[in-house]
C-alpha cells in the first residue's frame, strides 16, 4: 500500500474507533516522518511533565538547583480515580528533588510535579524551552489545575456526563467550556512539537548531553505502559514514554529504539468521541495506528 492510501485508510480506522487522532513517527536517523495532523495543537495534559524534567534537570545542571536538596511536601489527598503517588499521600512527606523528578515523570505524580513548579513556575519552564530552539509547547499552569474538571464532581457512575461534555462543549477554534481543554488557556502543544522535543533528547542539540540522558532515563523507567508500550516493548526494543490523560484526553509520546539500531520518535495525542472513562480499545488503536505507521517507515529502507 503506498503511503497517501495508508494514510487514508488509518484515518479511516480512527473515526470508525472514535477518535480524533493527531500522530507523528519520525525516524531518528533519516528525520523522515508520517503523521495524521500533525501541527494540530490540543491540550498536554500530563506530557507537560517532560519539559517540566527538562527544565528541572537543566537548572540542576546550572547549579540553579540542587538535586539533594529536600523540601516538605503537602499531602495531594485526592480520592478520585486516576491521581499517583504523593496526590494520593494522606500526610505530608520530606522528599529531595532528585526523588520528586522521579515521581513526577516516571509515576505521573501531579503533587511531585507542582513541587517541582513552585520551584521553576510555568513561565520559566516555557523560556527554558525557547533557549533549546524548541517551539510549539506552551506551558501557562501547573498540574494542581487539571484536578478541577468537571469529571471531579460527578462520583464513578456519573463519569459519562464529564466526557459528554468534554466531547460537546468545544469550538472549532480550539475553545472550550472546560478551561483545562481550551488550547488558548491549557499547556498545549502539537504531535510534531513533541516529537521535535524527543528528537532533542535523543540526538545531539543545544541541550547538555547530560541533561538530555537525564530525562532519557526517567522516561525510560515510567511505569504507566498500557497504551503504546504492548505494541512497541520487546527483547529486541526499548521503549521510553510518557502518557497524558485527561477526560477524553488520551496521549503518548515516546522513542522506540531498536536493537539494529533504528530509532523512532512517535507522538499520539488523541481526543475520544465517546463518552466513557474506560476505553481499552481506544488505547489498542492508538497503538495499532503507531505501529503501522512505524513499520511503513521502516519497509521504505
Amino acid at each position: 500500500m503506498n503511503t497517501e492510501a495508508l494514510l487514508r485508510d488509518l484515518r479511516r480506522q480512527l473515526d470508525d474507533g472514535g477518535l480524533h487522532g493527531c500522530l507523528v513517527v519520525r525516524d531518528l536517523h533519516t528525520g523522515e516522518e508520517l503523521g495524521i495532523e500533525p501541527d494540530t495543537q490540543l491540550p498536554a495534559a500530563s506530557l507537560v511533565k517532560v519539559p517540566l524534567a527538562l527544565a528541572t534537570a537543566e537548572r540542576i545542571r546550572r547549579g540553579e538547583l540542587d538535586g539533594a536538596m529536600t523540601l516538605d511536601v503537602q499531602p495531594g489527598r485526592i480520592a478520585t480515580p486516576g491521581p499517583t503517588g504523593l496526590s494520593r499521600f494522606r500526610h505530608p512527606a520530606r522528599i529531595a528533588i532528585d526523588d520528586l523528578l522521579y515521581l513526577s515523570t516516571c509515576l505521573s505524580d501531579g503533587t511531585a510535579a507542582d513541587a517541582l513548579f513552585d520551584l521553576t513556575p510555568p513561565a520559566q519552564v516555557a523560556g527554558i524551552l525557547r533557549e533549546f530552539g524548541l517551539d510549539g509547547i506552551t506551558v501557562r499552569h501547573t498540574i494542581g489545575e487539571l484536578t478541577d474538571t468537571p469529571q471531579e464532581r460527578f462520583d464513578t457512575a456519573q463519569a459519562h456526563f464529564a466526557h459528554a461534555l468534554a466531547i460537546d462543549a468545544g469550538t472549532s477554534g480550539g475553545g472550550h467550556r472546560v478551561p483545562q481543554l481550551d488550547t488558548s488557556r491549557a499547556n498545549s502543544g502539537s504531535a510534531r512539537a513533541y516529537v521535535a522535543l524527543l528528537q532533542a533528547l535523543w540526538t545531539p542539540s543545544s541541550i547538555h548531553p547530560h541533561v538530555a540522558e537525564r530525562v532519557r532515563g526517567l522516561m525510560a523507567q515510567n511505569l504507566l505502559r498500557h497504551r503504546l508500550a504492548p505494541d512497541f516493548s520487546s527483547d529486541a526494543t526499548t521503549w521510553s514514554s510518557k502518557t497524558g490523560t485527561l477526560l477524553n484526553l488520551r496521549h503518548e509520546i515516546g522513542v522506540v529504539e531498536h536493537s539494529d539500531g533504528q530509532a523512532f520518535a512517535i507522538a499520539v495525542l488523541t481526543e475520544s468521541l465517546v463518552p466513557a472513562s474506560t476505553q481499552p480499545g481506544a488505547e489498542a488503536l492508538m497503538a495499532h495506528i503507531a505501529r503501522t505507521l512505524r513499520d511503513h517507515l521502516r519497509q521504505l529502507h
